[in-house]
């Protein structure tokens, strides 16, 4: 049994990559993994001051929901990031949530598997490629981690849009696979 968290970075309620989100969750779920699911709606994620406190405090100086989220992040052994993708790269909600977890940097960290969901209403296969190349910039910074695997489904652009889609049996497959 692996810790797995999943962090869904739309704030569209009803999203197409939130969808996904909720398949690999219920596929890691159905292996019999400890799973939690963070959905980034609601929550107060403010942008990175560049100060470096967090390097000395181990945990960033704002006061908002980043520092809980954080340390779920650091005690997974299984991290999946779920976005839609925003002119050719991750939403930037996720790119700031990443700047604004600086403070593992020195810290001890489990998660070695790292999963990417990416949906947009561009279908060509290159569509998520600069959002994987971001991710695995944070993944760098963390080498006992690595990227297990992508997952991306294009042409959807609706809320929900994604229903009926054969990408949804995927992401509960890889959730399965962690």
């Amino acid at each position: 049994m692996k810790k797995v968290i999943v962090i869904s970075t739309s704030l569209r309620r009803g999203s197409n990559s939130d969808m996904l989100a909720d398949k690999f969750v219920e596929g890691a779920k159905s292996a019999g993994n400890e799973v939690e699911k963070i959905s980034l709606v609601g929550k107060e994620i403010q942008f990175c001051k560049g100060c470096f406190g967090c390097q000395k405090l181990g945990k960033c100086v704002i006061k908002d929901d980043v520092n809980d989220i954080m340390a779920k992040v650091l005690e997974a052994e299984v991290v999946a990031w779920a976005t839609p993708i925003y002119y050719y790269e991750m939403s930037g909600q996720m790119k700031t949530l990443i700047d604004r977890m600086n403070a593992m940097y020195e810290q001890d960290y489990k998660f070695r598997d790292v999963y990417l969901l990416t949906t947009a209403a561009e279908d060509e296969e290159e569509t998520p490629k600069r959002a994987e190349i971001g991710l695995t910039g944070w993944i760098d910074c963390y080498p006992k981690s690595h990227l297990a695997g992508t997952l991306f489904c294009g042409g959807v652009n609706e809320a929900r849009e994604i229903e009926s889609n054969s990408k949804l049996q995927k992401a509960f497959e890889m959730g399965k696979g962690v």
